[in-house]
């Protein structure tokens, strides 16, 4: 018979995120520790020092560590002292990424290069570096953020297109080499979500000219979907929550849609 039992709790467990200082990953840094784990928020930008402290004064675990995901040098620094901080890591939350929305006639070599640096290398990097600590204690979960746009395709999105089904393959690769290390590897894939990136794609195609255009473009984003809503990082943080909890135990290799039904 089964029984009740918390499947979501984190307690004891070390988590991972980049891109944690903004966005979807700062949502699911605020999920994760609010179901116990120890929340290690990795990010480029310094600012997520704050975000992290707001976490702490909240009585939860939280560090920031500055990193440059693209850079092999500073992607081992930042998990030995992650390791070193917390013991141990258990989950890892592959989620910077960039866009730049031209298509490929468009594209110049380093935009190219900038968008699949750190939504690809950064993924590979951390997965390289993180993996050797994730068998020290027996498995873990890994979590990669695709897009809606992983799984087709996207008007005037070539490279951020590239990078997200990348992901989404990258990850079944991944799901297949580690199950016998007991790691578990799963993509989220967001529609449309509230975030300092999603108005930069709108001032990027020109659907925002100025910030009064900015509740329009959203409202204009989630109007065709089923659930006629914009996304918010807390609904991807609860899908994040879901794979990387006891509750997805027996769940790897796939692509989880968090959108809203947009691609229905």
């Amino acid at each position: 018979m089964i029984g009740k039992k918390n499947y979501l709790d984190l307690s004891g467990k070390a988590a991972v995120i980049t891109g944690a200082g903004s966005g979807i990953g700062l949502g699911v840094a605020q999920m994760l520790s609010a179901y116990g784990a120890a929340v290690a928020m990795v990010d480029i930008s310094p600012k997520a020092e704050e975000k992290a402290q707001e976490l702490r004064d909240a009585g939860r675990k939280a560090a920031f560590f500055q990193c440059d995901v693209t850079n092999e040098e500073s992607v081992m620094r930042v998990v030995q002292a992650i390791a070193d901080n917390f013991g141990r890591i258990d989950i890892l939350h592959n989620n910077a990424g960039v866009t730049v929305r031209k298509s490929i006639d468009q594209l110049e070599e380093k935009e190219w290069d900038f968008v699949l640096d750190v939504g690809l290398k950064g993924l590979f990097l951390m997965s390289k570096h993180v993996i050797p600590e994730m068998r020290k204690v027996g498995g873990g979960s890994i979590v990669n953020t695709g897009s809606g746009w992983g799984l087709k395709g996207g008007e005037q999105a070539a490279a951020y297109c590239a990078v997200k089904g990348g992901i989404v393959n990258v990850t079944r690769a991944m799901a297949i080499d580690h199950g016998k290390d007991n790691i578990r590897v799963n993509s989220i894939n967001p529609g449309d979500t509230l975030t300092a990136m999603m108005i930069s794609e709108g001032r990027q195609t020109g659907e925002i000219k100025s910030d009064a255009d900015i509740n329009e473009f959203f409202k204009s984003c989630g109007a065709g979907r089923p659930l006629a809503r914009i996304g918010q990082p807390e609904d991807i943080a609860k899908g994040v929550l879901f794979l990387c909890s006891d509750l997805a135990g027996w769940v790897t290799g796939a692509a989880l849609v968090v959108d809203g039904g947009g691609i229905a």
